[in-house]
């Protein structure tokens, strides 16, 4: 999709070349707005979250929390059609998918929590007809002006992450905010002013931070545990980032069995020993 986009704004570009030639006389600028496969420009700050895999139980929490404070907030409210129907439907700003992965009995189930990444390169901004979406300059943020959206879905469609949400009861365009209006807000306490699913996680799945500053608690976590954007192909350079699984060994697997076995001939075998030793003294 994106390659295709690369094609459509470059056509578009040499077919108008001509007009503008014709119209003035000089080199002319290069409209702002096509900025997908070009050079993004590099931010000094990004504000982002990093998951840990690892640890991430799927309990929703981060889900509910989020619902609940942006539902409040300036970002709300996000509607809810018929949540107890046949077919319900809701806006969330942030959603974990969980499924299972291997072939049983080696299976495992694992919780992948999805929002806005919040990309370098958003897809999601160049072809929004009002700009109604956009990237902030001070910390990376990507937001929507809902006073200019106009419910169109042209970046749901360009998002290949499908983390835009339209607000069926407003027909605005929705999604992550890293809750702007929270973070900032100097009236909360300093241990308040981090996103509320970060804030609301019990395991600590969820950091927040500059992925921009190498001194960061996120920068550390990437750099020291591996840490990966997801789907890199796109190339929208996403800022969200995540921390691999570590693999261990269930309880009850036949390697694991084996192992305990072991430990424990080699401990009986130590025991015999010393008390052989014993009785030799």
């Amino acid at each position: 999709m994106i390659a295709w986009l690369k094609e459509l704004f470059s056509a578009h570009a040499v077919a108008e070349a001509p007009a503008r030639g014709e119209a003035a006389q000089g080199p002319q600028p290069t409209p702002a707005a096509i900025s997908i496969g070009a050079e993004s420009e590099t931010l000094a700050r990004q504000l982002a979250l990093v998951i840990d895999l690892n640890v991430c139980v799927g309990c929703h929490a981060c889900v509910t929390s989020c619902k609940e404070w942006n539902t409040s907030g300036s970002a709300g409210p996000l509607a809810d059609e018929h949540a107890y129907g046949a077919n319900p439907t809701g806006t969330f700003f942030n959603r974990v998918q969980t499924y299972e992965a291997g072939v049983f009995p080696a299976t495992e189930t694992i919780h992948f929590p999805k929002s806005c990444l919040h990309c370098e390169d958003p897809p999601c901004v160049p072809v929004c007809p009002t700009g109604a979406s956009y990237k902030r300059k001070s910390d990376g943020i990507v937001l929507v002006d809902y006073d200019k959206c106009i419910g169109c879905k042209y970046c749901a469609w360009a998002c290949p992450y499908g983390m835009r949400e339209l607000d069926e009861e407003r027909q605005v365009m929705t999604k992550c905010t890293l809750c702007v209006d929270r973070i900032y807000d100097e009236k909360l306490a300093p241990v308040d002013r981090r996103p509320a699913c970060v804030k609301a996680c019990p395991t600590g799945a969820r950091l927040f931070g500059d992925v921009k500053d190498p001194t960061s608690e996120v920068s550390i976590a990437i750099r020291e545990r591996g840490g990966y954007a997801l789907m890199p192909e796109w190339d929208t350079k996403p800022a969200n980032q995540y921390l691999p699984r570590r693999r261990t060994e269930a309880v009850g697997t036949p390697s694991r069995i084996a192992q305990d076995g072991h430990e424990r001939a080699a401990g009986g075998r130590g025991g015999g020993e010393r008390e052989a030793e014993g009785r030799g003294a």
